[in-house]
């Protein structure tokens, strides 16, 4: 519910500062799109969690298996080769630092429900996206844009070899694969200011691959599939 209402505010937002563009005011950076390729940098925010498929019967006394997303960063570099006055292709290579928790919620022999155990996964991504891009028309100095692509990304804090067999603290961990892939989508908007472009934006990464890595622990083994899920709101700055 939180990023939905996100999404409204920077969509009105957006069509505010629109309007506000189609009065008569100076060009910044009037070349700016007659240059082949554009550098910047993005700095975002985002929030982190997995689509689980959960099979509670394989759990002894498991009655309930959520997801909490969790707050992340993100830096990359960006990179846009100019396809035409309106397509571009975008690779945005960098860091992203995330945390998600699972929760398993279990009964004791009186069927009550006790506090539940939080597993968390965190992450540290080298994401490697590479996105096809249209901007409408440029009116003084806002442009929108839309974009999608895919993103190879690889987990440097996946704990996918690490020794699972013996819980002598009882901290089983829960293993997901280092390589993850998403398929991605998003909008965005140009402000062109006078020494550089400024480019709020809003994106959704879905991963299409299973992450789990099944080595048959108590927490592995209730989840069929657990797929990445992400929303990011980044801010690119390009000169």
């Amino acid at each position: 519910m939180r990023s939905i209402k996100t999404i409204f505010v920077i969509l009105a937002s957006a069509t505010t500062l629109s309007a506000v563009a189609q009065r008569d005011i100076p060009e910044n950076l009037p070349k700016f799109d007659n240059r082949k390729l554009h550098f910047g940098f993005q700095l975002g925010f985002t929030s982190n969690g997995f689509n689980v498929d959960p099979n509670l019967t394989l759990g002894d006394s498991l009655v309930r298996l959520e997801v909490n997303s969790q707050p992340g960063f993100i830096i990359h570099v960006l990179s846009e080769l100019h396809l035409g006055p309106y397509f571009g292709l975008r690779f945005t290579p960098g860091i992203a630092f995330a945390s998600r928790n699972l929760n398993y919620t279990y009964v004791d022999a009186n069927n009550r429900a006790q506090s539940p155990v939080v597993r968390t996964v965190e992450s540290t991504f080298v994401d490697i996206p590479l996105y096809l891009k249209y901007r409408s028309a440029r009116v003084n100095n806002f442009a929108q844009y839309i974009f999608a692509g895919f993103n190879y990304s690889i987990d440097l804090a996946s704990q996918e070899f690490v020794d699972n067999t013996v819980d002598e603290k009882g901290e089983f961990i829960v293993k997901i694969q280092r390589m993850n892939y998403m398929v991605e989508a998003g909008v965005g908007f140009d402000f062109f200011l006078e020494y550089f472009k400024f480019s709020p934006e809003l994106r959704f990464s879905y991963g299409i691959n299973n992450i789990i890595v099944q080595d048959q622990t108590k927490f592995a083994n209730p989840i069929n599939g657990l797929n990445s899920r992400i929303i990011a709101l980044s801010f690119n700055f390009e000169g």
